[in-house]
């Protein structure tokens, strides 16, 4: 079974968080899968003070709530302190833990404290290998089941690399392993104050993960991507998802 996770990188509106549920019902209806749908209530690790964060974790949760029940859709979010977790919990059938964060224990084991699934990101310094002690602290902690993301790792100043290597270490410690399709193809910082990044590489990523065993995909996606507050130059059109998932399945 393959899993998807799409959403815009930051809560900007309700408007948007309902433009970008509808598209995504009607995908699952028309290719018979189940898109989880994920956005951030707070981006706490943006390259510059003045850059846009969201809309904070109450607002957020409400909103995603919101979303939740008149779309019908599950959702996923991510976390950046230990606290967050439980509230994040009620809300959220997946809750994200930050690649920047992935070792951070206290945070990993809240998080397994909600009893949902939690999606650990792999960090931009560690191994596919490394990832087997986050797992494992999540897992004992009592998470109801854990995926591993890769998003590739740094090479050198504001450029990533994805090694697919990666996928089939972390399929040998977790049984869903997961693509971030489109968090793989940032320029780190390269914006000038904000990060960049190049879309057009997102569905060759996603193929090629899909070649190295991945069976988890995950896609920031935007009706107008260059006008996201957060992410835009690496976000997929949104119009353009349903035909990389197709190439998926």
């Amino acid at each position: 079974m393959k899993r998807f996770v799409a959403g815009p990188c930051v809560i900007e509106s309700a408007e948007l968080l309902d433009t970008v549920a509808a598209r995504l019902v009607e995908i699952n209806e028309r290719l018979g899968v189940d898109i989880i749908f994920k956005a951030s209530f707070d981006k706490a690790n943006r390259t510059s003070l003045s850059s846009y964060r969201g809309v904070g974790m109450e607002k957020g949760l409400q909103m995603l709530s919101d979303v939740k029940s008149k779309w019908g859709l599950k959702l996923c979010t991510d976390i950046h302190e230990s606290h967050q977790a439980a509230p994040v919990g009620e809300v959220v059938d997946v809750v994200q833990i930050p690649a920047f964060l992935c070792r951070q224990t206290d945070l990993l084991v809240a998080a397994a404290k909600t009893g949902k699934i939690v999606n650990i990101k792999k960090a931009q310094f560690l191994s596919g290998e490394d990832m087997l002690y986050p797992y494992e602290k999540a897992m004992k902690s009592g998470a109801k089941e854990v995926w591993l993301t890769e998003r590739g790792n740094m090479y050198g100043y504001n450029n990533l690399v994805v090694d697919f290597r990666n996928i089939a270490d972390m399929l040998k410690i977790a049984p869903t392993v997961v693509m971030d399709c489109t968090h793989s193809v940032q320029r780190p910082g390269g914006g000038g104050g904000k990060t960049s990044g190049n879309r057009e590489f997102v569905p060759a990523m996603a193929l090629a993960a899909k070649a190295f065993g991945a069976n988890g995909f995950f896609f920031e996606v935007h009706p107008d991507p260059d006008k996201g507050m957060s992410d835009g130059p690496n976000m997929l059109y949104l119009n353009d998802l349903e035909g990389v998932i197709k190439s998926l399945l």
